[in-house]
C-alpha cells in the first residue's frame, strides 16, 4: 500500500519509520509547517532527521499530501475535541476521493462517529481505528473476530500516566502531586497532563469502544467522568489493608460510558501496574477475554495502524 501520512509527532514519525518493515511504501509526510511529497516513495530517513533537527519534514505545501497518489490517508494529527478538526476534514477528503483512512486521532471517532460511517457507506475506502484505543493492544481487532453483537461490554484501564501515578501512590505511599512531579520528569506525563489525570483521554477510548459496540450514538459529552486528581495517599493505604487497591477503571456498554476512580482486588486482572492497559470484553460466548499491553508509545501505536493498513482490501 501507498501511505499518505499527516500528523508528524510520534505516531506519524514511527509508521514512516516502520512501513518499510510491514511491505508498505510512503508517498507523502505531512505536518502543519511542511510536506514530503513523492509518488514513487519519499525518502524517509531524510524526512524524519530534518523533522528532529526542527526544520520541516518537506518544502512542499502540506495540502499536496491529498494531491499525490496514494491508497491509504494515515490520520496521525493531535486529538482534538468538539468538532474533531482538522482530523475530521482530512478523513472526509480522503473518503471523498475513494481512499482508505486509518486512523491514530480518536477525536473524529469519538466526537463524530456517524458522520464518519456515513462518508464511508459512500466511499470505496474504508476506515479503520485500532490505534485510538489502547495502543499496541488488539482492543478493536478482538471485538471484530467476536463481531460487535457478541460483546455486551469492555471496561479496564486506558490511560498509562494515571495508572502510574496511582500505581507510585501505592507502592511509595506518595501524594499525588509527588508523584505527577515524578511523572513529568521521567516523560510519562505531559507538561500539561490535564487530559490524562481528569480522565478525559480515558473517557475518549471508552467512548469509541462504546460507539463500536453500538454502532454509534456516543460522544465525550455522554460520558460520566471522574479523574484522579482528588485521592489522597490515605486512600491507596486504607484500600491496601483491605487487599484492594485504586485504578482509573473505564466502563462502555451499549447503554453508556463511566469513567472514575474504582476499587479493584489488589491481584486482580484489573490491577496492572505502572504504564500498562488492560480491557476486559465481556462476550456471550466467550466469557471474558483480556488484553493486556502498552497503550501509548510512537512505535507502539503504530504497529497498531500498521496493522490495520495490513487489514484493508486493495481498491
Amino acid at each position: 500500500m501507498r501511505l499518505a501520512i499527516v500528523g508528524a509527532g510520534d505516531v506519524g514519525r514511527s509508521v514512516a519509520d516502520l512501513a518499510g518493515e510491514y511491505g508498505h511504501d510512503v508517498v507523502a509526510l505531512a505536518d502543519s509547517s511542511g510536506a514530503a511529497v513523492d509518488a514513487d516513495g519519499i525518502d524517509v530517513e531524510g524526512a524524519l532527521e530534518r523533522k528532529a533537527g526542527g526544520e520541516p519534514v518537506g518544502t512542499a505545501d502540506p495540502a499536496t499530501l491529498f494531491e499525490t497518489d496514494y491508497d491509504v490517508l494515515v490520520e496521525a494529527t493531535p486529538t482534538t475535541l468538539g468538532d474533531a478538526e482538522p482530523g475530521f476534514t482530512h478523513v472526509e477528503r480522503a473518503l471523498e476521493t475513494d481512499h482508505h483512512v486509518v486512523l491514530a486521532n480518536k477525536g473524529p471517532v469519538a466526537e463524530r462517529y456517524e458522520e464518519l460511517r456515513a462518508l464511508e457507506a459512500d466511499s470505496a475506502g474504508s476506515i479503520r481505528f485500532e490505534a485510538t484505543v489502547g495502543g499496541a493492544i488488539p482492543v478493536l481487532s478482538t471485538i471484530e473476530d467476536c463481531t460487535p453483537q457478541a460483546v455486551t461490554a469492555a471496561r479496564g484501564v486506558l490511560n498509562g500516566t494515571a495508572n502510574f501515578i496511582l500505581t507510585r501512590m501505592a507502592a511509595e505511599g506518595l501524594d499525588y502531586e509527588h508523584v505527577l512531579a515524578e511523572a513529568q520528569d521521567l516523560g510519562v506525563a505531559e507538561a500539561d497532563p490535564t487530559f490524562d489525570v481528569d480522565g478525559t483521554d480515558a473517557a475518549l477510548k471508552f467512548v469509541i469502544l462504546a460507539n463500536v459496540l453500538a454502532d454509534g450514538g456516543f460522544s465525550l459529552e455522554d460520558a460520566t467522568v471522574e479523574g484522579i486528581q482528588s485521592i489522597p495517599g490515605s486512600a491507596l493505604e486504607l484500600a491496601a489493608e483491605d487487599g484492594r487497591t485504586i485504578r482509573l477503571i473505564g466502563e462502555a456498554s451499549r447503554d453508556g460510558v463511566r469513567v472514575g476512580p474504582r476499587l479493584v482486588p489488589e491481584n486482580g486482572a484489573l490491577a496492572v501496574t505502572g504504564t500498562r492497559n488492560i480491557v476486559q470484553l465481556e462476550t456471550k460466548h466467550a466469557g471474558s477475554l483480556h488484553n493486556s499491553g502498552r497503550g501509548a508509545g510512537g512505535p507502539e501505536t503504530a504497529t497498531a495502524v500498521l496493522s490495520d493498513v495490513g487489514r484493508l482490501p486493495e481498491l
